[in-house]
């Protein structure tokens, strides 16, 4: 290959890597800066009513919350009319949904994740089970993709719920989607963001000490409470991590 960096020494790559990770670093923070100014983002009510299918029948956009006060809307295109159908969603929209890690670890911070597509029922479960995909998934049946901006393009609804009232508090596509996937990336895009004691949130949000809440993903349920011998583990972690002065926590 032609063009290649220079080859150096430890020593010199060591020093070229340091300079390089204090401009890493300032990209973290201002990440952080940016999710912050995101948790302070005006809401907007949903006044309409709209109506999806799922695997049980008709279900409402609260439904999709499964319970929980967050939830993020995923449009992907599966249906009539793309490329691949019927055996293949969107090739995009595929690679995406092959990012979704265990939904597990989303949930524990009270934030579900469903897909929507207006592909029927039957379709959307042969897809996931040739794939292996695990989120929800619904069929559309009304105007939600057109209002929400995702009739064309996919793209991130997020939305709070309080109660039996519904907001939308950010949206993200075009290429903000490829960072999607994680659950940091998802907490990111929510109204309450991580939920730990580090993140600059408003006043009365709920946060909890960091990596204290880390479970494997079975064992949410089981677990309800901190397990003493992780704390000290996550103690002694988090210590090293502020010891380190432009360190993320």
């Amino acid at each position: 290959m032609q063009n290649t960096p220079p080859i150096v020494s430890r020593q010199d790559w060591e020093a070229a890597r340091e300079q390089l990770l204090t401009k890493e670093k300032a990209v973290f923070r201002a990440r952080d800066a940016l999710a912050a100014e995101r948790r302070r983002m005006p809401w907007m009510a949903i006044e309409k009513a709209y109506e999806f299918v799922g695997p049980t029948g008709k279900a409402s956009l609260i439904d999709l919350f499964e319970g929980r006060r967050q939830l993020i809307v995923y449009r992907a295109f599966f249906e009539p009319g793309v490329f691949g159908w019927p055996e293949h969603a969107c090739r995009g929209c595929s690679l995406g949904a092959d990012q979704v890690s265990n939904l597990a670890h989303l949930n524990a911070r009270d934030t579900t994740l469903a897909y929507v597509s207006r592909a029927p029922q039957a379709d959307i479960a042969r897809l996931k089970a040739r794939t292996g995909w695990k989120m929800p998934w619904y069929t559309i049946t009304d105007s939600f993709d057109a209002d929400f901006g995702v009739d064309e393009w996919h793209g991130h609804n997020v939305f709070f719920r309080d109660g039996d009232r519904v907001f939308r508090t950010y949206f993200i596509n075009s290429r903000g989607d490829e960072a999607m996937g994680t659950v940091w990336s998802y907490l990111d895009a929510t109204a309450l963001g991580r939920q730990e004691v580090w993140e600059d949130s408003p006043e009365g949000y709920p946060q909890t000490p960091p990596y204290k809440w880390w479970n494997w993903h079975d064992n949410y349920e089981a677990e309800k409470s901190v397990n003493p011998r992780w704390a000290k583990v996550s103690d002694a972690g988090e210590a090293a991590f502020r010891n380190d002065a432009g360190a993320t926590p």
